[in-house]
């Protein structure tokens, strides 16, 4: 998913950024206990865009069109004061009870996340993915038509002219030796926005007819095109730092869970409920394996899975899946489905392609745009073998396109997009966004995709044993106990994982440190369904919980679980 990352990575946990045209001064948002607590929301939300300009485009405010975050050191040290001051504002309210006091505490959650990603985990001075998912994307200006062709020009004229100081800050921030896997990925990062800027965000505009809206596209646009290429071209020049620098370490990680999460649970205990779901889904490939291909190894199941390519290409194929899938939910009573909007599928443009697929959903703050679902083709790079390997099977992908769209992210969306708190149609977590759309593909099987059959049940389980080395992964590269090389091994060897999707994710893990999201939410939001529907019904009560959670927004998953069961404190349990 990439709103979240927003949040997250998203949100890598979507964080905020840097320099261009002149913002305004800093707004700083103090404790007033006078002020009513929907005036305090809107007021430093308000101010949380001014100082997040792209963050806010990407949500449909368009009064931002064409402006970037400070990522100069005084806007990131505004930026950190600002988050400290909001949140010690926010806790100033201690008398809210009901709806007010959970915003309050969402709120202080996702600042308390976004301050952790700038200050301790130091990602502006430590991480390219800080900026490559902070901003530099204009994609919101090529594919959604929320105003008419020219004016989406002159805020993309806009955008490109603050690129060069973008660029310029982020050279002098990103100064110190850097892990191999995130020069790699920089590289690609910024050289594949140098080449979109030049190259597809040209062309989508080329119909426009206005010589000299042309003419200073296309001067703004080389201009911001070269900047990218040449500090991709510089950071690829840089000597890598030693094997293992990327960690965060042992006790970082546990903060990073607690800050952007609310999980506060000991390293030893996360790990040992991830080894427990890796065990279970293993357990269960296998009969499933028993059953689809009798007598054949796991290796052997899954090449018999994969070699299912879908004959029309994975676009066309995932196009066709998504009605089928809303045809099922609605079948089936498993959730609501509100509103009209539409999903849909598009081939990933080539500056990001480090996931397979994602969808990138309308903001909160849009009116009838669509969300657009990517998917990824292999590396041209890779041998014919590798990138034959790295296309989905059928019923791979049939799960790729639950995860991205139905019931997986673009449902999630549609109903955050309407939940009545400003706070939550705005910041929807990692873990919450990417638990629910990991939580989605199993309860598909469990309400009977298919018809429960062998094979569908094998590309499920390949999806959940992918996120499971993701948990396992992120936990050993950052606490120091496994190096790159050995969560390569891992996701091919425990988790089934061909090479290219090793490689891929073995990298990822480096540099996304909270990509154990995908089943640490999931395992919450099984846990809390069990507890829930005891109390309320049992089997029969799916929709009314699935309603109830996600009617909530997207705040830490702890949050609605204490709001859902009542209990006095927010607290995970798996």
């Amino acid at each position: 998913m990439n709103r979240t990352l927003l949040s997250g990575l998203a949100g890598l946990a979507l964080a905020t950024g840097m320099a261009g045209p002149a913002l305004a001064a800093t707004p700083k948002t103090q404790a007033q206990p006078g002020l009513a607590w929907k005036d305090y929301v809107a007021k430093t939300i308000a101010d949380w865009m001014a100082i997040s300009p792209a963050d806010a485009v990407y949500q449909g405010a368009h009064q931002y069109d064409g402006k970037m975050p400070d990522w100069s050191e005084a806007g990131l040290k505004a930026s950190a004061d600002f988050y400290r001051q909001a949140i010690a504002g926010a806790k100033a309210y201690r008398s809210l009870t009901g709806a007010e006091a959970f915003e309050r505490d969402y709120l202080v959650q996702v600042f308390a996340g976004k301050l952790f990603w700038i200050e301790d985990a130091d990602q502006p001075h430590t991480n390219p993915a800080f900026y490559v998912g902070g901003g530099l994307d204009p994609n919101v200006y090529v594919s959604r038509d929320y105003a008419d062709k020219p004016t989406r020009m002159k805020a993309m004229i806009a955008f490109f002219e603050t690129i060069p100081a973008a660029a310029r800050n982020i050279r002098a921030n990103l100064n110190k030796p850097l892990p191999a896997s995130f020069i790699k990925y920089g590289v690609a990062g910024f050289g594949g926005f140098g080449e979109y800027y030049r190259g597809d965000a040209r062309a989508a505009f080329a119909d426009v007819q206005d010589p000299a809206l042309q003419a200073k596209f296309r001067t703004t646009s080389e201009a911001a095109g070269q900047a990218m290429a040449d500090l991709s071209t510089w950071l690829k020049a840089q000597p890598p730092a030693p094997e293992g620098s990327y960690a965060l370490g042992a006790d970082r990680f546990a903060r990073m869970v607690k800050a952007t999460e609310g999980v506060d649970v000991p390293l030893a205990e996360l790990e040992r409920v991830g080894r427990a779901d890796l065990k279970r889904n293993q357990d269960a490939l296998k009969v499933a394996c028993n059953q689809f291909a009798p007598g054949a190894t796991i290796i052997a199941c899954f090449d018999k899975l994969n070699a299912d390519k879908p004959k029309e290409g994975p676009v066309a194929a995932a196009t066709r899946q998504i009605p089928e899938l809303n045809a099922f939910v609605r079948q089936h009573d498993l959730v609501t489905i509100p509103g009209t909007e539409q999903a849909l599928v598009r081939e990933s443009p080539p500056y990001n392609r480090q996931n397979s697929a994602y969808i990138d959903p309308a903001g909160p703050l849009e009116k009838g745009i669509p969300s657009i679902y990517y998917i990824s083709p292999p590396d041209p790079a890779w041998s014919q073998e590798k990138q034959l390997e790295y296309i989905p099977g059928e019923k791979d992908l049939l799960f790729t396109s639950v995860h991205e769209v139905m019931p997986g992210h673009f449902l999630q969306f549609l109903h955050s997009n309407r939940t009545p708190s400003q706070v939550g149609r705005l910041f929807v977590g990692y873990a919450f966004a990417e638990g629910w759309a990991h939580y989605s593909e199993e309860m598909m099987v469990e309400a009977g995709l298919d018809g429960g059959a062998a094979v569908t049940r094998v590309g499920q389980i390949s999806n959940a044993l992918l996120r499971n080395c993701r948990y396992l992964s992120a936990i050993g590269l950052h606490s120091g106990t496994l190096t790159q090389a050995q969560s390569d091994e891992m996701f091919r060897k425990e988790c089934y994982q061909g090479a290219g999707t090793a490689e891929q994710q073995a990298a990822r893990g480096t540099y996304d440190p909270a990509y154990l999201n995908y089943t640490l939410g999931k395992l919450m939001i099984r846990k809390l369904r069990t507890d829930w529907t005891a109390k309320h019904g049992g089997r029969g009560a799916w929709k009314a919980f699935h309603d109830q959670f996600l009617s909530y927004g997207g705040p830490p998953v702890p949050l609605v679980r204490k709001a859902m069961m009542q209990e006095p404190t927010a607290k995970a349990v798996f």
